[in-house]
């Protein structure tokens, strides 16, 4: 089965759409069926965004990519930093 990349909109649409049909009688199985995903990303999803409106998944979605690209710069920093210590040092 190819993997999926979903926004976090059809995430947050997908679980509340599980809520409504176990809501509604449905075993959580079929219900996950139903939506098309399996039980564990259920579970990851909802461990993730599972009090979360729309425009608050947005944003933790931004705020981690932002995250990861800070964690990039400081990254290149630090190397560089390390690299003029050593030139500077007379070891290279």
């Amino acid at each position: 089965m190819p993997t999926k990349h979903h926004k976090p909109e059809q995430i947050i649409a997908k679980l509340r759409q599980i809520e409504v049909s176990t809501a509604q009688g449905k075993s959580l199985a079929v219900a996950c069926k139903d939506a098309g995903i399996s039980e564990q990303s259920y579970y990851r999803w909802k461990k993730e965004y599972g009090g979360l409106k729309l425009d608050q998944a947005k944003k933790l979605k931004d705020l981690e990519r932002e995250n990861a690209r800070l964690k990039k710069i400081v990254a290149d920093l630090s190397l560089e930093k390390a690299m003029l210590k050593e030139v500077a040092s007379g070891n290279y």
